[in-house]
């Protein structure tokens, strides 16, 4: 079986930046550690927009320019840019929450023996939640996870609905020991 980490969008926007936050900043941390110690291929989102970021669909409906390409928003954050070096990484520039060049960078080094998917990365409740269904769209016999605990949502509130949803989509939520998946409630 082929181990990938998707490390989504683990930018200095959206960690300590414009849409920064505390929970991004702790999990930035948690993500280094996580990479460090990851043996497999790694895939790098970035959130990639351009200096007419206003004008977009998106930009009319989150007004904050972020993630302009070039700018020091859009570089990775410096703890998990300093975990991936020495690693086999690789960067994916995508310009919508989630990105079919990561589904076709992923089937091409698929095989036969199967792939396990993991995602960490921010917002759990936006760009995480985003990929993590088109992968699982793509890859239905692939085992896919994300670690809540490297991740960060625009609220804690949100970022829980993220992973409930997720769940729901059967995305297995690693505990936050890093142990087994966390068991699904219904109510």
């Amino acid at each position: 079986m082929k181990n990938i980490l998707i490390v989504v969008d683990m930018q200095n926007d959206f960690v300590d930046g414009v849409l920064g936050s505390e929970e991004a900043v702790s999990a930035a941390g948690r993500a280094a550690v996580k990479i460090r110690e990851f043996d497999g291929k790694i895939f790098v989102t970035l959130d990639t927009h351009s200096a007419d970021y206003l004008d977009t669909p998106e930009g009319r409906k989150l007004p904050t320019p972020h993630c302009i390409r070039l700018t020091d928003g859009w570089l990775l954050n410096g703890e998990v840019f300093g975990a991936l070096a020495g690693k086999d990484y690789e960067t994916v520039e995508k310009d919508a929450f989630a990105s079919t060049k990561l589904v076709e960078k992923i089937r091409g080094i698929k095989g036969e023996e199967g792939i396990k998917i993991e995602l960490i990365g921010l917002c759990t409740d936006i760009c995480v939640v985003s990929n993590a269904l088109l992968l699982k769209a793509h890859f239905p016999d692939a085992e896919i996870c994300v670690d809540a605990d490297c991740c960060a949502g625009v609220t804690l509130k949100t970022h829980q609905a993220a992973l409930d949803t997720m769940r729901m989509c059967q995305i297995d939520i690693l505990k936050a020991d890093g142990g087994n998946p966390a068991s699904v409630s219904h109510k």
